[in-house]
């Protein structure tokens, strides 16, 4: 699997002309085409044609196959797709089907008004599936596309440049008019469904104002509000008083399960990481500095920032690392105590990782699979700060100061022979870290 850039994606969707006076395609995007839909019904793909390319498939048949049910009943709380009247499924699996069709990822033919799917674009599908940030990424540079051919871009700048009352109602009656004229629908309340799914992605990325409810928002749009299910932690947090660590603070909190959607996107990273390290790192553990535990394969993938603590960034492959289940539960989490994290064997983890990461980003015969801007991201939410922020991109070797700086503790009483760690190994990590 690739990991798509920004200027990646653009230079793919260039090829294409999305211009809808042209295609006439009012279903370009639609009201199930949220990010969160858009990255599960790209995976229901995936587990369905085993990534082939030249299996065809129809929305019947990612609706109807096990994995789909299972995931969408779970997540979603929706009733079993096999029981449930077929005009809703139609919606929920077709919109964002069309929608990575019109834009190429897949292709879709029709025959007698039936639309037949298969995979245009492997990597990108890959990269759409494996997470929300990829998709909402994704859809982002999509919707840029399509209104600058269909020169509707113009008035949606001078909406985020601007953002008032009058400008938002013309960019609202504006899209309506122009959907209505270039395409089959006729009714303004269905123009609304779409143009809020256009805009207000589109709001997040910028940090501004959207719609809530027809009208112009009150508050920044977040990504919060452009899901389909919210997260139930997502605010916390946001409640810890300045100066107290996370720790501290969940010692006075009851238990905060995962909503269902969170434990999807965990499984799929931690499925997708173990595929990727058995496909090309041999099974072997990404500790591969602790010589009494290099015998085993590494069939645990390890978070080392932990979930109960970091929810949001539990599915970031950056925060995941493949160990042995001796390393796993006997040195990260020492008696198996999963809720313990041990501070020294973090630190050795985040080298190791930071080790992994760079060979990946930096070595192009390996599928690129990491950001170095996600490892930034983990590290500050982590260590809960934003001293990794002033790090240039792709200044490994900064990286490695900075978390001896933050490690400093931990690092005076020397623990290497405690974890049978090879401190020659683990500086010729840190001297061949640097810049590309």
């Amino acid at each position: 699997m690739k990991n798509f850039t920004e200027e990646e994606i653009n230079e793919y969707l260039q090829q294409y002309d999305y211009d809808i006076r042209k295609s006439g395609d009012a279903r370009w995007i639609d009201q199930k085409c949220t990010l969160d839909v858009v990255s599960l019904i790209a995976d229901c793909i995936l587990q369905f044609t085993g990534e082939d390319c030249k299996k065809v498939f129809t929305v019947n048949d990612i609706w109807h196959n096990k994995y789909t049910v299972d995931n969408v009943q779970d997540i979603f709380s929706k009733p079993n797709p096999d029981k449930k009247a077929k005009n809703e499924y139609n919606k929920y699996f077709g919109q964002p089907m069309k929608l990575l069709g019109y834009s190429h990822v897949l292709k879709c033919n029709v025959k007698k008004r039936r639309n037949y799917f298969s995979i245009e674009n492997l990597e990108l599908l890959q990269y759409i599936s494996l997470r929300q940030q990829n998709a909402f990424k994704f859809l982002c540079c999509y919707i840029e596309k399509v209104l600058k051919d269909s020169d509707l871009l113009k008035i949606f700048s001078k909406f985020f440049s601007n953002q008032n009352e009058d400008n938002f109602n013309k960019i609202k009656t504006g899209f309506h008019s122009f959907t209505i004229a270039n395409t089959h629908i006729t009714k303004k309340v269905e123009c609304n469904r779409i143009f809020i799914k256009v805009l207000n992605p589109l709001a997040c990325k910028y940090k501004t104002l959207g719609t809530v409810r027809g009208r112009l928002s009150k508050e920044i749009i977040s990504m919060d509000m452009i899901v389909y299910n919210q997260r139930n932690w997502r605010d916390v947090f946001s409640k810890k008083p300045k100066g107290m660590t996370r720790q501290d603070y969940e010692k006075n909190l009851p238990d905060l399960p995962l909503d269902k959607m969170a434990k999807y996107n965990i499984n799929k990273a931690k499925h997708y990481l173990r595929k990727y390290n058995d496909e090309y790192r041999n099974s072997l553990s990404e500790m591969n500095f602790q010589k009494n535990q290099l015998n085993e394969k590494a069939i645990h993938m390890h978070h080392i920032f932990p979930v109960h603590l970091y929810p949001e960034i539990a599915d970031f492959l950056e925060n995941l690392i493949a160990l042995t289940p001796g390393q796993h539960l006997s040195y990260a989490h020492p008696e198996g105590k999963t809720r313990y994290i041990d501070r020294l064997y973090q630190y050795w983890c985040l080298i190791a990782k930071a080790g992994t990461i760079r060979d990946n980003i930096l070595t192009e015969v390996l599928p690129t699979i990491y950001s170095f801007e996600d490892f930034i991201l983990v590290l500050n939410t982590g260590l809960e700060t934003s001293e990794f922020s002033k790090i240039e991109n792709l200044d490994f070797n900064t990286v490695f100061l900075y978390l001896d700086k933050f490690y400093f503790d931990e690092l005076e009483e020397d623990g290497s022979s405690k974890y049978g760690i090879d401190i020659e190994l683990v500086q010729n990590i840190k001297d061949i870290g640097g810049k590309k």
